[in-house]
């Protein structure tokens, strides 16, 4: 099992590196790598597909090839959907290895189990695969991330109880989303007493910037801290979980998540109810629940920016039809496809994890932004 007394409460989430011009700043990485490990902290996590398919290089570069293997946990995953026969599984995880420059992965995940692919993943006998490479010292946990029902999760963790950990979203908004569910998903693995792992515990961003009211209703009782440090010790004071993924952007990013979690403060009674609060007031507010994963991005034949048009589009919904969202979308233009280009192909839905009806939203979108002649 999982020695939990070495697991760092904040995780280093390599899927929304700093870019410039699509290409990641690997020199940016390597300065947030170096403030990350200086504070102790030393749990990065990967996959196959994240920064279509640079993040585990990344990985090698920023952190292996400048760090002794027993000084940090290395994390990355198996992507189901890029399995067709049984070869791929070892072909993959070769190729994974070869990327990060590392001989075996601390923790390895099946990656994005949900209801929809949870068969594929028994068809191919992945957990067995796993448990092989566990034996053989290439794997030393195993687990899976999930995106499926509260249903479902019962039904995997009695079939398979060699599962160590289990990966979630979790975050005030999601507790009681109807799509994420994360409070029930919560529960069954507490009540297993199985480690939690969280991801999205900022929802991708969209907790770190509120409506001014919100805010005000935060600041009035910590006015130094960050509005994203809140949602990050909502999840950090909930007993079982085991580490917080944070996909951190900028150094600055970083910086302020090592300071919530430096003499980290579990919240207060007073300070639950705030948030409790301001999470009613938020979901009054409809907008769409994109995390910013960007898994529907690399397939997108017309090369639409799917996640920032979304984002652009809840800007409008929060904060009025304004200058700003209009001159983002015209820069996003210029070097990918308009929301109004979409083919209703469907790609992107297939590999959306939150299930959004995107080709709908995209139309939506167009409405509001593409500019009528």
């Amino acid at each position: 099992m999982i020695d939990l007394s070495v697991m760092p409460k904040l995780g280093f989430g390599l899927m929304r590196l700093p870019e410039n011009d699509g290409v990641v700043d690997v020199e940016q990485v390597k300065r947030m790598v170096d403030l990350y490990m200086e504070a102790g902290l030393n749990y990065f996590d990967t996959a196959y597909v994240y920064h279509g398919g640079k993040s585990e290089v990344v990985a090698r570069e920023a952190l292996v090839e400048r760090y002794p293997r027993d000084s940090f946990m290395l994390t990355t995953k198996m992507p189901i959907w890029s399995v067709n026969e049984d070869a791929d599984l070892d072909r993959i995880f070769n190729e994974q290895k070869t990327r990060a420059g590392v001989d075996y992965f601390d923790l390895y995940l099946l990656h994005s189990v949900e209801d929809s692919n949870y068969e594929k993943y028994e068809k191919f006998d992945v957990f067995s695969w796993a448990l092989k490479k566990k034996e053989s010292g290439e794997i030393k946990h195993m687990g899976f991330s999930y995106h499926g029902s509260p249903e479902l999760l019962p039904v995997i963790l009695d079939k398979h109880p060699e599962v160590e950990f289990v990966q979630i979203q979790l975050n005030y908004a999601d507790w009681t989303n109807p799509v994420v569910r994360s409070g029930d998903l919560y529960g069954i693995l507490s009540e297993r007493g199985i480690p939690i792992i969280v991801m999205e515990p900022v929802k991708g961003g969209s907790l770190a910037s509120l409506k001014p009211e919100l805010e005000d209703k935060f600041k009035a009782l910590r006015p130094d801290s960050s509005i994203a440090s809140w949602a990050m010790r909502f999840v950090g004071s909930l007993p079982g979980v085991m580490t917080i993924l944070s996909g951190m952007s900028t150094e600055e990013q970083m910086k302020d998540n090592i300071s919530t979690f430096t003499g980290f403060e579990p919240l207060s009674d007073d300070e639950k109810k705030v948030v409790e609060e301001v999470t009613k007031i938020m979901l009054d507010t409809p907008t769409i629940a994109c995390t910013a994963c960007r898994y529907c991005v690399d397939g997108c034949p017309m090369n639409i920016s799917i996640p920032d048009i979304f984002r652009t589009v809840n800007t409008i919904r929060l904060y009025g039809d304004g200058f700003r969202p209009h001159a983002f979308y015209n820069g996003l233009i210029q070097t990918h496809g308009r929301a109004g280009d979409c083919l209703s192909c469907g790609q992107c839905e297939s590999v959306c994890p939150q299930h959004l009806p995107i080709i709908e939203l995209l139309s939506e979108a167009s409405g509001l932004l593409d500019k009528k002649d």
